[in-house]
């Protein structure tokens, strides 16, 4: 007689970690649709915080500030190297900010029509009427003193490695005379290593994302606040190449070529 092959067990502590995320989202879905509407945008921002810092929780990421992080702006241009999903959220836990994001974040089950609703701007690649329009609601939120961010490189990459930055975005900081600020993030395990289960790269989808996250080991977020550097005067793309060299010496990356890509405005 044959043997059977062994049944995998139920991760019931994954599943329970599923169903409080689901739980949340949803939450989150309810306070976007019935409370969002009737208050103002510094209460708006303490939900955005709390409701970050408690998805955080579920997914046991905790964020640590890198020590001599400089004081975050409380308006101007933010940008930061892009790993995950999970950084909106850990800079939303901390400094919550208008995200300027690409527009298949929108597709992301219930999580993209969250951020949606929490003010993030969707960027589709090659519509260049969009672009121009999405350009001229930057500065003026610029202008109106919120705290705009976005990922230059454009898309997630691996841990250890850092895109070449696009340049254009830029030039709504240099319009609206604003300040402009890197972010470098990194997460990392319990013994201070490369976390191996967030990179979000490749064909990985959302959902399988999420549930390496969930299903992996604690994760810590660093984040380090890097000085700010003006935007009145400067060139969009002096300002993306500073923003590159000092998110890369942050983060101890050394790339192996400083180019710049240039998406037509």
């Amino acid at each position: 007689m044959s043997a059977q092959p062994a049944k995998r067990n139920l991760d019931w502590r994954l599943v329970l970690r599923i169903g409080r995320m689901a739980v949340h989202l949803l939450a989150g879905m309810a306070t976007c649709a019935f409370i969002f509407p009737f208050i103002g945008t510094a209460k708006r921002n303490g939900h955005v915080r709390r409701w970050s810092r408690q998805l955080l929780a579920i997914c046991n990421v905790s964020v640590q500030m890198a020590p001599g992080s400089a004081a975050p702006l409380e308006q101007g241009m933010i940008v930061c190297n892009h790993i995950s999903w999970l950084d909106i959220f850990v800079i939303n836990a901390l400094y919550p900010c208008r995200f300027v994001a690409k527009a298949e974040i929108r597709d992301w089950p219930m999580a993209g029509w969250l951020v949606a609703q929490a003010g993030t701007v969707f960027i589709a690649r090659g519509n260049k009427r969009e672009l121009r329009n999405i350009f001229k609601g930057l500065v003026h939120a610029l202008q109106d003193g919120q705290r705009v961010a976005f990922f230059p490189e454009g898309t997630t990459a691996a841990q250890g490695t850092l895109l070449p930055f696009h340049a254009n975005l830029f030039e709504a900081a240099v319009d609206g005379k604003v300040l402009v600020q890197p972010f470098a993030l990194s997460y990392v395990d319990a013994a201070g290593q490369t976390h191996p289960s967030v990179d979000f790269i490749g064909d990985m989808t959302f959902v399988q994302s999420v549930v390496n996250i969930l299903d992996g080991k604690p994760v810590r977020a660093r984040l380090a606040v890097l000085e700010a550097m003006p935007g009145e005067g400067a060139h969009r793309r002096e300002l993306a190449a500073a923003s590159h060299a000092a998110i890369g010496a942050a983060l101890g990356i050394v790339p192996e070529a400083e180019t710049l890509q240039e998406q037509s405005a």
